[in-house]
């Protein structure tokens, strides 16, 4: 590698959550499953050739498989661990960066410069150890490194200046097989239906149209294909008005007494970024020990860091180093000591959190407050629900049906959006929907009344035909001219019901008719949604 070209060189553990409970207990063999609320959320690759799949419900993949053995997720254990294996890199690079426990990216070119044509040989022998595996990749571009690092499962160094060639190549499924390039799967499932099936495909769509289609997530997927310059791995100044700092009154020598200066410190640096409005993308982890010792890693994330998940990131961090310097201690190859021991060893006497990189947030909208992220919407949504019930906070999807309220249902939020039934529904009413529901057809002041040209009441008749031609609505106190209508839709439903099962929200048989008046007064026009319902007009909903 040449120097002064940035070079970027990322390291994949496959399946690390695997490998950090392998680590953890060594007697784990052949399939292994890992799950979180009776879903695979991790699967090793003997598990994978006997059919099981990330996703799958457990009871599914032990039918498939079932001599594999079962693994509960744990990410302190992943986290932790990883740690220790990131702490080796330091050896061979100075720039290092965990983008997530089983993911890090280093600087190739500062470190082939220092070692050489050897650099990322360096790198994978400093993390080898037994029963770990990890595959490099390296590029010009991150995004591209890391695809390249799980290139067949074997890594895949890609020349200076041919990541679009090698891009071209690849299955639009790696964007979102690795979390950390922020590509929604739901996004990857609309390329391939939309028969894109290689990233030089998406590549040769063009920037605007993407954008108008997909929007955000649809121009990160453009920058990464079209290998765009991306933030580079590099230290930057430290944001001194953003960093914050604790130093404990006594030496912090246990895990337990780490995350909870984890969680103090994180809450104090969110403090910090809300008043000065952004969020941390890169941040800083350094603590000093009382031997006079002094540790620092820097993380990186594609979505801004929320509180919560940088109180897990340091505590991971921490637990990994005292866990490191306790063994260093004793001598020993987990660095578990007794209670009194840990007392008097090693201990933490500061820590602090710089802000490397910070970024505007995402904003939700004024319905949720100036400055609300989609993370603090989903907090708040679940403190809501863990105080009146999930069933109290809902969210529309839309529904098969003929009517409105037929056609919009709610579910908890949260939970998975029920699949659209299909039909041809006869008798529904044509596009596009009304924007508002009101009262709906039952409530009192839905009441309405059509007339002709001379001033009779227009019906629907038995053959599902007006009376006569609408001419004036009188809706309350309000008249309007008759501009303009189309129907009536016909609907004769919940026949095969008995009559005291009957939803009064739902009656049998009615008429729709979309309607557009006009007011002497006003000068635009309204339009409404009309039902014919046991002898008399509603309004069952408002067009805006």
């Amino acid at each position: 590698m040449s120097a002064g070209q940035p070079r970027i060189a990322a390291l994949w553990f496959p399946d690390w959550p695997i490998q950090a409970a392998q680590i953890e207990d060594s007697s784990l063999t052949g399939p292994i499953i890992l799950v979180r609320n009776h879903h695979v959320e991790v699967c090793n690759r003997a598990a994978r050739a006997a059919g099981v799949k990330r996703g799958m419900r457990l009871r599914q993949a032990q039918a498939i498989c079932s001599e594999a053995t079962v693994v509960e997720a744990n990410e302190d254990r992943d986290g932790a661990l990883f740690t220790a294996i990131a702490t080796s890199l330091d050896d061979v690079a100075s720039s290092v960066e965990v983008l997530r426990p089983g993911l890090v990216i280093v600087d190739a070119g500062a470190a082939s410069r220092f070692h050489g044509e050897s650099a990322v040989e360096m790198l994978i022998d400093s993390v080898a150890r037994r029963g770990v595996d990890s595959t490099a990749g390296v590029a010009d571009e991150i995004a591209t490194a890391i695809i390249a690092a799980r290139d067949q499962e074997a890594g895949h160094v890609v020349a200076r200046g041919a990541s679009k060639d090698f891009l071209a190549v690849q299955p639009v499924s790696v964007l979102s097989a690795e979390t950390a390039l922020g590509v929604p799967s739901e996004l990857v499932q609309q390329f391939q239906q939309l028969g894109l099936r290689r990233l030089g495909d998406v590549a040769k769509l063009p920037l605007r149209q993407v954008v108008n289609r997909f929007g955000p997530p649809g121009a990160r997927v453009h920058d990464i294909v079209t290998t765009r310059a991306d933030r580079r791995v590099a230290p930057e100044e430290a944001r001194s008005d953003l960093s914050v700092a604790v130093i404990p009154a006594d030496p912090i020598a246990r895990v337990d007494s780490a995350a909870f200066a984890a969680r103090q410190l994180a809450a104090k640096l969110h403090e910090k970024l809300a008043a000065a409005g952004v969020v941390c993308l890169r941040l800083k982890i350094r603590a000093e020990f009382n031997r006079g010792q002094a540790l620092e890693r820097v993380w990186r994330t594609r979505e801004a860091l929320s509180e919560d998940a940088t109180a897990d990131r340091v505590r991971w961090q921490l637990d990994g180093w005292l866990t490191a310097v306790r063994a260093a201690d004793s001598g020993t190859a987990d660095g578990h000591l007794a209670d009194d021991a840990e007392s008097e060893g090693a201990g933490i006497i500061e820590l602090s959190l710089e802000p490397l990189e910070v970024g505007q947030p995402d904003f939700i909208g004024q319905l949720w407050g100036s400055g609300s992220s989609d993370e603090h919407v989903k907090r708040a949504i679940a403190r809501v629900q863990s105080t009146l019930g999930t069933d109290k906070v809902l969210q529309p999807w839309a529904a098969g049906g003929r009517g409105v309220a037929e056609r919009v249902d709610f579910v908890p939020y949260g939970d998975d959006i029920p699949k659209t039934q299909e039909g041809s529904w006869p008798g529904r009413i044509p596009a596009p929907l009304p924007a508002r529901r009101d009262g709906g057809p039952q409530h009192p002041a839905a009441r309405i009344r059509l007339i002709d040209a001379t001033a009779k009441d227009v019906q629907v008749t038995a053959e599902a035909v007006l009376s006569s031609v609408p001419y004036a609505v009188g809706w309350g106190k309000h008249r309007y001219m008759v501009v303009g209508w189309a129907g009536p839709w016909p609907v004769d439903t919940l026949w095969w019901q008995p009559a005291h099962a009957e939803d009064p929200d739902k009656p049998r048989r009615v008429a729709r008719l979309q309607l557009v008046g006009k007011a002497d007064n006003e000068s635009y026009e309204r339009a409404w949604l009309l039902q014919w319902v046991a002898g008399q007009w509603r309004v069952e909903a408002t067009y805006s």
